[in-house]
Formats: C-alpha cells, structure tokens, sequence
C-alpha cells in the first residue's frame, strides 16, 4: 500500500511543478492552441493558448509510478507495463495530430486514417500482449471473456484459440478507440476532462485495492467471489499516479486555463481507461464509471446521425457541453455541473461493483 500512496503522490508533485515549466517552454516556442472556426466564439480568446499537455500528465505518471516502485523496492507488472505502453503509445498519437495543428496552423492535424492507423497499431498490439505473461497461477493480464465485474461466460474464444485472439483484439481496439475518442469529445472546456477523469482513475484505484484484497490467487481464504484478476494492486497503483497527475494538471488546467491536454492528453487518457478497465476485467463496469464521457460521445453520435437522416440537429452543438455553452450557461458553471454528473456515475460505478460482491 506505500506503493500506491507513494505513486500518486510523486505524481502529484512532477505535475504541479513540472507543469509551469512546460508551459514556459511552450510559449517561449509559441506552441499554442489553434481554435475552430467553427466553434464556439467565447473560445477564440483562448487561442495561443499552450497545448499538449498530456506530455506533463504522462510523465508525471511513468515517474511517479516508477519512483514508487523503487522506493518500496516493489517488482513491475506486466500489466502495469502493458497500460503505460498504450497510453504513452496514444499519447505519441495525440502529440503528432498536436504538432502538426500547431506547425500548420489549423484546427486539424493527422488525417482521420492516419490516426486511426495509429490507435490500430497501438491497440493491437497491446491487445495481443495482453493474452501473454501468465503467471504462477496461469493468469495473463487480460482474458478472452467479455467482463462485466469479473470474467462472464461470454468467452471470445469459444471457437478456438485463434479466432478467440482474433475476436479479443476487434474488442479491444473498439474499447481503446471508443475510450480514447470520448475523452477527446469531452476535452473542450477547461479543466472538464481533466476533472472527470480525476474522479474515474479515482474508481479505479478502490477496485483494484479492493480486487487485491478479494483475489483468487489466495483462493484458500477467500472463497467463490475472488477476482480473477492477475496484477489488482498494480493497477490500484498506476490508478493512483494517474490520479496523482492529474490533480497536480488540474491546478494550472482550471479556468482560465494556462495549459490544454490537447490530443496527447486525452487519447492517453483514454487509453489508460480503457487498458485498466480490460485488466481488470471491467470492460462494461467502465462505461458507468466513465458515464460522463459516454454522455458525450453519445451525443456527437446522435447529433451526426439525426442530421444526416433529417437535416435537423437535436442539439444547438455537439458534444453536450457545447450544447448548454450555447445555451448560456458560463464554462465553469458548465464545468462543476458535468463533474457532479461524472462524480454521481462513479459512485454509482462503484456501488454496483461492491453491491455485486455483497449480494454474491
């Protein structure tokens, strides 16, 4: 447990401190956020803004974990590895589609299929790995079943091992594409994302505290409603340092912000959660713990498709924020108001994975 206290807060304190040199270096490079035009106009007073700031919540969280683990003298996990590589893999992503927005100066950076191109080798390869490393007890960090609270009996790999692998990676990318496109739907007013994700790594950290403590691995003790999980306090423990950074982000990511995640942050973000959420065998708990961020892309999906079948749009903007922003509503109210959303969907995430284990 000093692991897990220790990760997130070294994460904590790289963010808060490193961030404003980060933001010094930026504006000395004059690497600021370039507005769509087709956005909201409150946002165009936000232009020259610094970007790509998920580099700082990245690093932040590789060192705080890191250092943690040193200072404890506590092994990494291959799990825990396999989630650093996708998030810092999405986060490369993000910072070439940032870059290239910055240097070109337009809103628009990578193609749709050079991104995507990009998640796909990111998440297939993470995907098939993650089917690898078992451990004493055979457990690989993730499996081919298709996980609610803990493994179902839907098993992807009911017709063999090798369509099961093939059927696990299509589900894999679609959780990492989904998570980390939502995350990136809802970074569009100061501090929203950051502080929506603070509360869902948050989750995380008391599930895979509480999955450690419930693993089947000491099985003798624990009785029928283990967790089949095989690394739960590693991932409780890079839940804390993403947690930790994304406090030490949310200081200086506040309205009015001195810095944006950009792409970097939120397709990292995105896919810690969705790596976390298969590794702890939560794929479906997670689209109610990250609630919010379904709201969201839920909305730009209905947006898109009602205009193209009627010409009509049911909301003024889409994603929701920008929505009530046109509405009136003042950013930070908007702001506070969708992390009370996002903080009601986590515990509401969280009551149902512990009411599970009670009833069970």
């Amino acid at each position: 447990m000093k692991a897990l206290l220790l990760s997130g807060g070294l994460a904590m304190l790289i963010s808060l401190l490193g961030t404003p040199l980060f933001i010094s270096f930026l504006v000395r490079r004059q690497y600021g956020q370039f507005i769509r035009q087709d956005g909201p106009t409150a946002h165009f007073t936000k232009r020259g803004t610094p970007t790509m700031g998920g580099v700082v919540i990245i690093l932040a969280t590789i060192f705080g974990w890191a250092g943690a683990l040193l200072l404890t003298g506590t092994k990494p996990t291959a799990s825990a590895g396999l989630v650093l590589f996708l998030m810092a893999g999405l986060g490369l992503v993000g910072f070439l589609d940032d870059f290239i927005k910055i240097s070109r100066q337009r809103s628009l950076g990578l193609s749709p299929l050079a991104k995507v191109i990009g998640q796909g080798v990111v998440g297939i390869t993470f995907a098939v790995a993650a089917l690898q490393f078992p451990n004493a007890h055979n457990l690989t960090p993730a499996s081919t079943h298709v996980s609610f609270i803990r493994d179902t009996r839907l098993d992807l790999a009911f017709a063999g091992a090798g369509v099961g692998l093939v059927l696990f990676v299509v589900w894999a990318n679609f959780l990492i594409t989904a998570w980390s496109n939502s995350v990136n739907l809802t970074d569009g007013l100061d501090g929203l994302a950051t502080g929506a994700s603070l509360f869902v790594f948050g989750a995380y950290v008391m599930v895979g505290v509480w999955q450690n403590n419930q693993t089947c691995q000491r099985l003798a003790t624990l009785g029928p409603r283990c967790y089949e999980t095989r690394d739960p306090l590693a991932m409780a423990t890079l839940a804390a340092a993403l947690t930790g950074a994304l406090f030490g982000f949310l200081w200086w990511n506040a309205s009015p912000a001195k810095i944006f995640m950009g792409d970097t942050g939120s397709l990292a973000l995105g896919g810690a959660l969705a790596g976390i959420s298969i590794l702890t065998r939560t794929e479906i708990l997670a689209a109610v713990i990250g609630g919010l961020f379904v709201l969201e892309v839920l909305s730009d999906v209905i947006q898109i498709g009602f205009f193209k079948m009627t010409r009509r749009r049911v909301f003024r903007m889409a994603p929701l924020h920008h929505h009530f922003e046109l509405g009136g509503w003042g950013e930070v109210t908007i702001v506070i108001r969708f992390w009370i959303i996002a903080g009601l969907f986590v515990m509401f995430g969280v009551g149902i994975f512990y009411a599970e284990w009670v009833t069970g």
